[in-house]
């Protein structure tokens, strides 16, 4: 027997035991596959988890938010029992006959169960008066010259706005001093686009 067959035979003898060394016991193997299915089911509940909170999400957006366009066909309504209120002077209304005064008091009635129902279905009403100006939520209709407030300032609201949870339904319509004292630069964000925002309305 040669040497190099002598080599030759121990490494084939060697290579079953190499083989069998490699090839993992069915308890490692075992192992091995539960903690790939104890992660792949750890992921799939935290999947269904997300996807719960998501819809659930997406629910209450569409419930609240879903009613938007009724909403403001609906502030129409109130802005026309407000301006029929407003019509009448203090004057005439305290000297109204008793058929009079029951007709102003049942319109102020249906004005006040209005805004409760749209308050109750996440519609609220806002009057920014003294506010500062904000362009997301407020809309300048022109600039009142008045040194007595702040520059930016909302001196006059001419309709209210509303807002259907955090979000805008209709912006209030404002008048906006200019000329006053600079507010303070930190009272409210955005104050950098105030002064354009008016000049452009």
């Amino acid at each position: 027997m040669t040497r190099e067959t002598a080599r030759a035979e121990d490494e084939a003898a060697k290579q079953p035991e190499a083989a069998a060394a490699a090839e993992p016991t069915p308890s490692t193997a075992l192992e091995r596959e539960h903690a790939e299915m104890k992660d792949r089911l750890l992921r799939t509940l935290a999947e269904m988890e997300n996807l719960r909170k998501r819809t659930e999400r997406e629910v209450a957006d569409s419930r609240l938010y879903g009613i938007a366009g009724f909403a403001r066909d609906v502030l129409g309504v109130a802005d026309n029992m407000r301006r029929a209120l407003d019509a009448l002077p203090a004057e005439a209304r305290a000297n109204a006959q008793a058929g009079m005064k029951a007709l102003v008091d049942g319109v102020e009635l249906t004005e006040r169960e209005l805004l409760k129902a749209l308050e109750k279905n996440g519609v609220r009403q806002f009057t920014p008066l003294g506010e500062k100006f904000d362009p997301n939520v407020h809309q300048a209709m022109f600039e009142v010259p008045d040194p007595s407030v702040p520059a930016g300032s909302i001196v006059q609201v001419m309709q209210p706005g509303y807002m259907i949870g955090e979000r805008v339904l209709r912006p209030a319509l404002v008048a906006v001093s200019k000329g006053g004292p600079k507010t303070a630069p930190n009272s409210a964000p955005g104050n950098d686009n105030s002064t354009t925002a008016v000049q452009d309305s």
